[in-house]
């Protein structure tokens, strides 16, 4: 298999172009597991996180924290994302350590084009979810 920087070599060109010009960074993250940290110039409070396993590729967007949301529209905010998950375009919304986030899964056979398209569906969608849904965080 090839190595994660390996595989999305040229992935910022191809998100710049998909994004209207909009500047992109790749940014390998030291530690065990391969990730790579896009951030998308204008929304750089919402990196994407790239990393694979021997059967898929994985691209995170962390949205807000469980102490982010007001408690009393807790669980109004949970349906309300339940509801929204399905009509989320290569994204779905899941929580990883008290952390909820949008995700979106590939082959790891994707090829560079399928990748650049799930980053940017995935950043689009983290700008949208946080506007449709920022009146239930503090």
């Amino acid at each position: 298999m090839k190595a994660l920087s390996e595989r999305i070599e040229g992935l910022d060109v191809l998100l710049e172009a998909r994004l209207g010009g909009i500047s992109v960074s790749l940014q390998p993250i030291p530690g065990e597991i391969p990730v790579i940290q896009a951030v998308i110039g204008g929304r750089e409070e919402l990196p994407i996180f790239i990393t694979a396993s021997p059967d898929q590729i994985l691209c995170i967007c962390y949205l807000w924290r469980d102490d982010e949301i007001k408690p009393e529209k807790r669980l109004e905010l949970l349906e309300l994302m339940m509801d929204l998950s399905p009509a989320i375009p290569l994204s779905a919304f899941g929580r990883v350590e008290g952390q909820y986030v949008l995700y979106g899964a590939l082959s790891i056979n994707a090829g560079l084009d399928d990748i650049a398209d799930d980053v940017a569906a995935l950043s689009d969608n983290a700008l949208d979810a946080l506007n449709a849904l920022s009146e239930y965080l503090v």
